[in-house]
This record gives structure tokens, C-alpha cells and sequence, in this order.
């Protein structure tokens, strides 16, 4: 019934080519086969399945019946307009239809062993013109459950990769939406995950946070992002190879893409610097990251177990003179010289509201010089729900 040649070339294309196995593919075939002779000659009700041999070519059908007890099913001589008004509404029996259903009593006839909802098979005559319309038929399921199988592969192949960096070239922007080919899927930069200000041309490299695999009616769809703070642990991951071994561990990110980052970290070996390792010789590791983010200015520093120095290192580069901790509040007042005030508040705040994401406390500045009320200014920032532990970024 079929080229063997050009079938077995097809399965082996598909999978080289396209990573789907030759048993989907089969299996699709089958499927495609039985759909197109119950199309043509079944009967309502019935079950068909097709034997698909790859060695010969030759297909055969076969029609299954489930086995089934007279007292759970509805026989044809009980179905009457009397009987129908007189049956229970919660009567869960199901009508008979020979096509479908063999009794019992008649299936242990043909095989002892048998019991309820066994399934047992009775070979169906092949057609000699089993031709042109069930062969579209098939076709058309064939490609379809080609795409599936397609679609699964890629599912698998991207899941793998998910909460790693991608690179992927720029298809094009579309109302502030950037669509990057992945290759074998397409990968979506929305607006919000852009880092502010940066601007791709169309057949451009680009690369990104793949941080969700998601199906869709179109397809896999990719979600990317570039201003996601494991973007930048990932960047530093790839840069310096203690991170990548678990010497050095990134603790804490606040990041505000395309401006400033903060980026708290630890050694594991007491031989091992940490932030020389994030910065690298002449900085050359941190000149990295910040050039693939756009010259993103990132603070490093060192995780400290005891919160006052914790707080007092993430508001760096501003010299601290005191901290008061208010456990209970989870908020920490700190005391500055005067001149000093600006640049822990930072330009528009953004320094302590960075601290205040990094450390998870609520801190309140205050300068040397509070007791005036002319000269009094007071700056709290809000605490922020992303604690010590690397930040997961809402999607």
C-alpha cells in the first residue's frame, strides 16, 4: 500500500531534521489509517485500529469491542417509549450497541479468561479501494499529529533551557513588542522586559533570560527578558567561573534594568575574594556585564550574615555613622553626616530604595543634623517583598 522507501526516508528526516522520533510519527500514521477507514466504511460506534507493518508495507484493520455485563448496559428489546419513562434519572447504564459492546457471556465463549472492559478485536476486511479520500484523510491527520509530536519536541528541547541566557537573532518590533527567532520557536521580548532605552534592529543578535516556555494555538511561544535580575546572575555566572562552581554565590539582587544594580555575594572558601571575583582582573568581568546590559552601573558587595553591616554595606558608597535595628518593624534607622545624606538617598532615592530591595529592611536616613527642623530631612522607603534569596521576578 505504500513506498516503503519514501516512508522510511521521511522518518528519518523528521527525526535528524526536526528531533521527532520515528515512533510518533508511526504511531501517526496508524492513527491516521484507522480514522480514514472508519470514515469510509465503519460503522457509528465502532472501534477501529490499524496494524501498521514498516517491513512490508501492509496495512490491516481490526474493529475492538469492549466487554461489558448485561446488568450494566441498556439492551435494545429494553429501549421503548414505556420503558424510557419508567427508567430512573439516576440510571447509569449505557444502551448496547453491538458495534461497540460484547456481552460477557458471549466473550468467554471465544477466550475463557475474559473479563468486564477487556477489549477483544475481530479482524476487518481490507479494501481493495481503500483509495484517494481516506489516503487525504490520513494525510491531513498525519501532518497534524507531525505538528504535535513537532510541538512536543520543541517543548522539551526549550523547557531544558528554561532560566538560562538564549541568543537568538531579532525577527522584528512590533508596538514596543520585540519577536526574536529562536529557530525552531519564536521568543517574545514584551515591553516590561526590555531594559529602558536599548533599541535593536531587525536581523540583529540579541540575547536574554528565557525564563517561561509557553504553548499557544500559533505555537511555542518563548518568554524572554532582559531586564530580569537573574539575567544579570546569569551574565556574572558565564564571566567568572567561581560562580559557576559554587565557590563564590550570588545571595542577594536588586536590580533597576538599564540604570543600577546591587548585587550581594558570598565566598564559600575563605581564600576566595568575592567581589574580586565578580570584578574580575582591571575589572574586566563587571565591564562585561555592564556593556551586554547597556552600561548598567552595578554596585558589589559582600553578603554579611549581621544585618546593621549588611544594611551599612548596601548603602555604599555612602559613609555610614550609625544603624539602629528595629527587628520586630524589620526597619533599620540610619544616621549620616550631612553631607553625606544625597548620596545614600541617592538621585530620585534610587540608592536606598535599591538597599531596601537588596537587604529586605524598611531604612529610614537621617542626618547628623535632625534635631533642626529646617535642617531635618527624612527619606523611608518602603519594604520590598523580594528577601535575602536571589529575586524571582514576577511575570
Amino acid at each position: 500500500m505504500f513506498d516503503l522507501k519514501v516512508i522510511n526516508s521521511v522518518l528519518e528526516q523528521l527525526e535528524s531534521e526536526r528531533g521527532i522520533p520515528k515512533e510518533k510519527v508511526l504511531e501517526a500514521i496508524t492513527l491516521s489509517l484507522a480514522a480514514a477507514y472508519k470514515k469510509e466504511y465503519g460503522k457509528k460506534g465502532q472501534i477501529v485500529r490499524a496494524l501498521f507493518d514498516q517491513d512490508s508495507g501492509k496495512v490491516e484493520f481490526y474493529q475492538v469491542k469492549i466487554v461489558v455485563d448485561r446488568s450494566k448496559v441498556i439492551m435494545e428489546d429494553e429501549v421503548d417509549d414505556q420503558n424510557i419513562e419508567e427508567m430512573n434519572e439516576e440510571d447509569i447504564r449505557v444502551r448496547f450497541n453491538p458495534e461497540h459492546h460484547i456481552l460477557l457471556e458471549d466473550a468467554v465463549k471465544m477466550k475463557k479468561d475474559t473479563k468486564v472492559d477487556d477489549e477483544v478485536i475481530f479482524p476487518l476486511e481490507t479494501k481493495e479501494n481503500y483509495g484517494r479520500i481516506a489516503a487525504q484523510t490520513a494525510k491531513q491527520v498525519i501532518i497534524q499529529k507531525i505538528r504535535e509530536a513537532e510541538k512536543t519536541s520543541v517543548m522539551l528541547e526549550y523547557g531544558q533551557k528554561e532560566g538560562e541566557i538564549v541568543s537568538g537573532t531579532i525577527q522584528r518590533v512590533e508596538r514596543g513588542t520585540i519577536f526574536v527567532d529562536m529557530g525552531r520557536a519564536i521568543g517574545i521580548i514584551s515591553y516590561e522586559e526590555q531594559i529602558p532605552g536599548e533599541r535593536f534592529k531587525q536581523g540583529e543578535r540579541v540575547r536574554s533570560y528565557l525564563y517561561a516556555v509557553e504553548e499557544s494555538p500559533k505555537g511555542i511561544v518563548l518568554k524572554l527578558s532582559r531586564s530580569h535580575p537573574k539575567f544579570l546572575c546569569k551574565l556574572f555566572e558565564i564571566e567568572a567561573p567561581e560562580i559557576a562552581q559554587g565557590v563564590v554565590e550570588i545571595k542577594a539582587v536588586a536590580r533597576e534594568a538599564g540604570s543600577r544594580s546591587k548585587i550581594a555575594v558570598k565566598s564559600n572558601d575563605a581564600h576566595i575574594d568575592p567581589i574580586g571575583s565578580m570584578v574580575g582582573q582591571r575589572g574586566v568581568r563587571v565591564s562585561t556585564v555592564t556593556s551586554e546590559l547597556g552600561g548598567e552601573k552595578i554596585d558589589i558587595i559582600e553578603w554579611n550574615d549581621d544585618a546593621a553591616k549588611f544594611i551599612e554595606e548596601s548603602l555604599s558608597p555612602a559613609k555610614i555613622e550609625s544603624i539602629k535595628i528595629n527587628a520586630p518593624e524589620n526597619r533599620a534607622e540610619v544616621m549620616v553626616n550631612a553631607d553625606q545624606q544625597s548620596l545614600a538617598i541617592g538621585k530620585g532615592g534610587q540608592n536606598v530604595r535599591l538597599a531596601a530591595k537588596l537587604t529586605g529592611w524598611k531604612i529610614d536616613i537621617r542626618s547628623e543634623g535632625a534635631n533642626k527642623p529646617e535642617a531635618k530631612e527624612e527619606k523611608e522607603v518602603e519594604k520590598v517583598e523580594e528577601k535575602t534569596e536571589v529575586e524571582e521576578k514576577s511575570e
